[in-house]
């Protein structure tokens, strides 16, 4: 696998399409910093580190509206790829959806969002768009 945070949100939407409750993911380290930020923001429900064997999994509780049983999430976008990466600096932080969704950016004080980024005033590689 060459590009395991595009297979990271490839599960979520699979599973988000077939209306799973639950969804498994072999873990690292820069995926639970994710993990943490969709859970902080409300795109998720909650979730588990398991520690089986050298890897170990993220079990993923994902949310849904109760009465239209719509998603929380209702697009996640890889930005930056293996092949093209995609940087940007604190004065060009993007807006996802004029504000109302998020970019998970990789930064030199670690995964947090476009807000966060801009805010304490660095810059990082654009992860992914949540919305």
């Amino acid at each position: 696998m060459t590009d395991p945070i595009a297979d990271y949100l490839t599960r979520l939407r699979n599973a988000i399409m077939a209306k799973h409750r639950v969804v498994e993911c072999p873990a690292s380290n820069l995926k639970k910093e994710i993990t943490k930020i969709l859970f902080e923001k409300g795109y998720i429900l909650n979730y588990q580190f398991v520690e089986d064997g050298p890897q170990g999994t993220i079990k993923i509780a994902l949310k849904y509206d109760n009465a239209s049983k719509e998603s929380a999430i209702k697009k996640l976008i890889r930005i930056s790829k293996p092949g093209m990466r995609k940087y940007t600096g604190y004065k060009d932080m993007p807006r996802v959806i004029n504000g109302l969704g998020i970019a998970v950016i990789s930064t030199s004080k670690g995964v947090m969002t476009n807000k966060e980024a801009a805010e304490q005033k660095i810059g990082g590689e654009v992860l992914c768009y949540v919305y």
